[in-house]
């Protein structure tokens, strides 16, 4: 999987020059997208099939600032996958080093509203997921 690149703007910093904290937020919801792009699983086509994934909590972990204009290097995984439930995992890297890491969790929605269990809904996406879950082995 291509990993997500991301450069930092200089309005996305705060007065002393350093990335202000609410971006990186953004920037793991760009690298997921990424990441279901290059899985073959779209916005466009979830939206399409009827399924809408919100996020239902967020863990960050900030281990070094990033400025102006660092080029952020997102790696996204599935970190958990469940009947109803994945959660994603990101690591940020800025020259190598881990600057942010972090987790995201989504359940999916048909159109009606009513929890979708992917295995048994969309077998081809749970598919996809489980290639990219990742264990302590990988």
């Amino acid at each position: 999987m291509k990993p997500y690149i991301r450069k930092v703007n200089y309005y996305e910093t705060d007065k002393m020059g350093i990335t202000h904290h609410s971006n990186y937020v953004r920037y793991m919801e760009e690298a997921r997208l990424h990441f279901l792009d290059e899985l073959g699983w779209s916005f466009d086509k979830l939206e399409e099939e009827g399924i809408s994934s919100p996020v239902i909590s967020i863990s960050c972990n900030y281990r070094k600032t990033t400025t102006f204009p660092d080029e952020i290097n997102i790696e996204v995984f599935v970190e958990k996958l469940s009947a109803f439930k994945t959660v994603f995992g990101y690591i940020f890297k800025v020259n190598q080093e881990v600057v942010f890491t972090a987790s995201s969790s989504h359940c999916f929605f048909d159109k009606g509203g009513n929890p979708v269990m992917l295995k048994k809904a969309y077998p081809k996406m749970y598919e996809a997921f489980t290639e990219y879950l990742k264990t302590d082995e990988n």
